[in-house]
């Protein structure tokens, strides 16, 4: 059960990343099926935030934002969803877009990237005062898609971290490997370890690991597992990102079996040098929205291990926050604590609450 005198006290985590515009087709059309898209925003460090903001926890999320309308009704959402933004610099044109198309049974989503310029992309090293921004900060949280963005975004990124670890602000890392972001000159092999370096928590599945640091378990295939994975083979992958990254302390690894686009197995694993930790797996079979899965699932890690006196329960907790993302549209988990323990200590009935 929840350590109320531990959560009380680790009640700030700060999130920097980009947050963007989402532009999705209605339902299940394929972009040249659809003549309007369906409005929302996202981003992965955004959707960290949200998750801590609806489990009570202070979520301050830090990101360069243009002056202009569609920023103003991106911030004025996350604001209303209870994230502090206090931390937001402005500047730039726009903000960055990106388009869905969601995928049904066979056939795979699609995402569409159009984030060139944006005022992000354009931050530099100095433009955030990050000694500031972590005064009495518990956890620093940043994803691998930020460095992907430019080297100016990698190198506050990086900026960031250093600040972290010299206040003792404890920093998470989730690796989110995107191939079509690294486009300025560098690849992720060359940029990320520098920065997980000073990471205290890493993220990961098995095509991070392997793509970002050529490290995988021996005989696996996601694609042909059919949804059925061993999650004990995972524990390679958890040594050998400790071993290379020694600050480390904790691995996390999620465990996603594709059967089809509609009906995904879901899980994860947590290891601490010495015990390994599996999750229940939770058979998903009527996929609503999987962008966000992850996300969710280190917004509910975060919070399970500022609140739960053991890892197992913050490990259980992440996989059942992450498995309800699964049933709600859009980037953003927008579930409590109540409902996540509900399905985390009880069943998955969907039986209506009255």
């Amino acid at each position: 059960m929840p350590n109320l005198q531990r959560l009380f006290y680790m009640s700030k985590v700060v999130t920097f990343g980009e947050v963007m515009l989402r532009l999705s087709t209605p339902g299940y059309r394929r972009f040249s099926q659809s003549h309007s898209f369906d409005i929302s925003f996202g981003g992965g460090e955004a959707n960290v935030a949200v998750s801590l903001a609806n489990f009570g926890i202070g979520a301050y999320f830090v990101t360069r934002l243009p002056r202009n309308d569609i920023a103003d009704m991106c911030t004025a959402e996350l604001k209303g969803l209870g994230v502090n933004l206090d931390g937001v610099i402005y500047g730039g044109d726009r903000i960055g877009t990106y388009y869905l198309e969601t995928g049904a049974v066979a056939r795979s989503s699609k995402v569409v990237y159009d984030r060139a310029h944006s005022a992000i992309s354009e931050i530099r090293p100095g433009m955030v005062d990050w000694r500031v921004i972590f005064e009495g900060a518990d956890w620093f949280h940043w994803t691998g898609i930020t460095p992907a963005i430019s080297q100016g975004a990698a190198d506050v990124c990086l900026e960031a971290i250093k600040v972290a670890n010299e206040m003792g602000v404890r920093v998470s890392c989730d690796i989110n490997y995107r191939k079509k972001l690294w486009n300025y000159g560098k690849k992720a092999s060359e940029v990320m370890p520098a920065l997980v370096e000073g990471c205290d928590l890493i993220l990961a599945n098995e095509e991070d690991a392997e793509k970002v640091f050529g490290i995988k378990p021996e005989g696996f295939d996601a694609e042909k597992t059919g949804g059925d994975i061993d999650q004990a083979e995972f524990i390679s992958v958890c040594r050998q990102l400790m071993s290379r990254f020694p600050r480390c302390g904790k691995v996390a690894i999620t465990l996603r079996g594709s059967i089809n686009a509609s009906h995904n197995t879901w899980g994860g694993v947590l290891y601490d040098g010495n015990s390994l930790w599996q999750s229940r797996r939770y058979n998903i079979t009527h996929i609503v929205d999987r962008v966000g899965g992850g996300d969710a699932f280190m917004g509910g890690l975060l919070y399970g291990l500022m609140t739960y006196s053991n890892d197992q329960e913050a490990l259980e907790f992440a996989a059942a926050a992450s498995a309800l993302k699964h049933t709600i549209y859009g980037d953003f988990n927008r579930v409590t604590v109540h409902e996540v323990e509900a399905l985390m200590y009880g069943g998955g009935s969907g039986r209506v609450s009255r």
